[in-house]
């Protein structure tokens, strides 16, 4: 088929749809209602003669036709991007959008860059469009590695094919405890003794992933998958969680967080700048590239 301005709007709104999980899920994204949204999906079914997901009761759920359609779309306005921007660049512009994936609660960090990038970058050209992400950090890198993202800015162990990872700077993360748990006002002779029946939050973060073998007790009924909800628990005075000092400090200053043995229960995770090896082609890709790296430079 012959691929017009409207199959292009049509297929931005079904790749917000797959990533919001649902249509209800797109309405803040797309800032437009639900009905629409259906409507939009259904005008692209038509174009496309081909089903594209199962909606219902049952939830949202994406056919083989509307993975493989996904990917398609994904590649495709990439490839609109890249040719916007490498048009831009022939005029010595830059031109086209910015996005970027993140892991949450980065912005408390004193040294994340990310608000003197977009002004620098805005400050380069006027078509600029920002979209920021922030996510898990697994989905930071799948998002680079799918082309949903320009660049993630995350944590890692275990690097990816196809992806490059340059470091920014090494996170601390802390142990903590909230007032009211016993943790909290108990004697140094104590602190052993009530660790062993202590409940730690489990995720499958990265961050609280790192110290799993740690000796304490994560058999336990509380999981959270953000910074946020974990800080959420720890205020709860019934469970004990890692989180990154920079964040954490807002509660300690107010007397409401404590860290635990912080010579003992403490680890560093390095911050990293993920892109994808192809990146380089695009012009706007590396000027972000080249922004993020000198304001991350310390």
């Amino acid at each position: 088929m012959q691929v017009h301005d409207v199959d292009l709007r049509l297929l931005r709104v079904f790749v917000a749809i797959v990533e919001c999980g649902g249509l209800s899920a797109a309405e803040s994204r797309l800032n437009i209602g639900r009905s629409t949204i259906s409507a939009h999906l259904s005008d692209l079914e038509v174009r496309l003669g081909i089903k594209l997901c199962k909606r219902g009761r049952s939830g949202f759920e994406l056919t083989e036709t509307g993975r493989v359609t996904y990917q398609a779309s994904l590649e495709l306005l990439q490839q609109c991007e890249a040719f916007t921007s490498t048009v831009a660049s022939s005029k010595h512009e830059l031109s086209g959008r910015v996005t970027i994936s993140t892991i949450d609660t980065f912005v408390s960090d004193p040294r994340c860059g990310v608000a003197r990038v977009i002004s620098a970058l805005k400050a380069k050209g006027d078509n600029i469009q920002f979209d920021i992400n922030v996510c898990e950090a697994r989905e930071v890198e799948t998002s680079v590695a799918n082309g949903r993202s320009l660049v993630g800015l995350g944590v890692s162990r275990h690097h990816l094919r196809g992806l490059d990872y340059y470091p920014l700077h090494n996170e601390t993360n802390y142990l903590y405890c909230g007032k009211g748990h016993q943790l909290f006002d108990c004697t140094p002779s104590e602190i052993t003794k009530l660790l062993e029946t202590a409940e730690v939050i489990t995720s499958n973060y990265m961050r609280d992933k790192e110290v799993r073998n740690d000796g304490l007790n994560y058999q336990n009924s509380a999981t959270a998958y953000h910074d946020e909800g974990i800080a959420h628990l720890i205020l709860s005075g019934e469970f004990i969680g890692y989180l990154p000092e920079h964040y954490a400090s807002y509660w300690v200053d107010k007397g409401l967080f404590k860290p635990i043995l912080p010579e003992k229960y403490s680890y560093q995770i390095p911050v990293m700048l993920i892109s994808s090896k192809n990146s380089s082609v695009s012009p706007l890709a590396n000027a972000l590239i080249e922004e993020i790296k000198r304001c991350h430079s310390f």
